[in-house]
């Protein structure tokens, strides 16, 4: 299994697992993992065979498997490991954090629990039917502009890079319909236990979002079992947050939210005070936010 990762100074004990969307890349998080590393995180962006692009087809059963097995091998060598994931990578990252309430925080950024976005074409919904027809080994969902991204400039480029190599940093050209099938099927389980789900949680989504509508945020913001819990809104991007015009702000967003959480936790856990009595006061104030939202 071919994986990337970016390895910190020796003694970080904090490991972030970054999950992409689907039928995807390493290449999609790349920023964001850089810059994770630079902030004192070490990164893990593997590939999942039957998720990732070129890796065949399984059931989605087998992606939440490979990934709490990533998840797994992280927690062996470090002290706190915490989940990440855009897209359906956020979907399957929140899957991993259901399966394992030992995760130190879930970062989902851009959440794809419905494919409701503004260019999703309206016939979408039809293809949970298609899949029992002989369409099933045919069809293939075919990526067009804006491809995620609010850039012209860099939609262009994605655009070229697409018809060229049939996947790029910000995703595949095309998608088969197995691949979206068994996508539909983790939201499904995932969205009816979020309640289960009690690490701290940070939220970042797209209020133009095209590929999945803000409702899909709002509805982890109101039925997730997070106790710190933080949304943000974005409002110069598309789709793909971590490759749009906001990327800086939102690689900035994770690594102070991370910290956050590993502070509060240790002061939580420690009676000795490890972080400033603002900070302390500034934590509690948002998980109060946070639980009456």
């Amino acid at each position: 299994m071919n994986t990337s990762q970016f390895p910190a100074a020796p003694g970080d004990d904090h490991a972030v697992l970054v999950l992409h969307g689907l039928s995807s890349s390493p290449a999609e998080l790349r920023f964001l993992a850089r810059a994770l590393v630079e902030e004192g995180f070490v990164t893990h962006t593997p590939e999942l065979r039957g998720y990732s692009a070129g890796t065949g087809h399984v059931p989605m059963e087998q992606w939440i498997s490979a990934a709490v097995a990533e998840f797994d091998t992280l927690a062996a060598r470090h002290r706190h490991v915490s989940v990440c994931g855009l897209s359906m990578g956020a979907t399957l990252a929140a899957a991993v954090a259901q399966q394992r309430p030992s995760a130190h925080a879930l970062v989902l950024l851009s959440i794809t629990l419905s494919y409701d976005g503004w260019a999703i074409p309206w016939y979408r919904f039809l293809l949970n039917y298609a899949y029992y027809t002989p369409l099933r080994s045919r069809y293939r969902y075919r990526e067009h502009e804006p491809y995620g991204l609010r850039n012209d400039a860099l939609r262009s480029k994605i655009a070229r890079v697409m018809q060229r190599d049939g996947i790029s940093e910000v995703g595949p050209a095309s998608i088969a319909m197995p691949a979206l099938h068994e996508a539909s099927r983790l939201a499904n389980s995932v969205r009816k236990k979020l309640k289960s789900i009690s690490a701290d949680c940070l939220i970042i989504h797209a209020i133009d979002d095209e590929t999945s509508s803000p409702h899909n945020a709002r509805y982890v913001v109101a039925n997730v079992g997070a106790s710190f819990l933080r949304a943000i809104w974005l409002d110069d991007s598309y789709h793909m947050i971590t490759s749009n015009n906001e990327r800086e702000a939102v690689a900035r967003e994770c690594a102070l939210f991370l910290r956050e959480s590993a502070a509060a936790s240790a002061s939580c856990n420690n009676p000795t005070p490890v972080i400033s009595r603002a900070l302390a006061r500034r934590l509690r104030q948002l998980a109060a936010v946070a639980r009456k939202a």
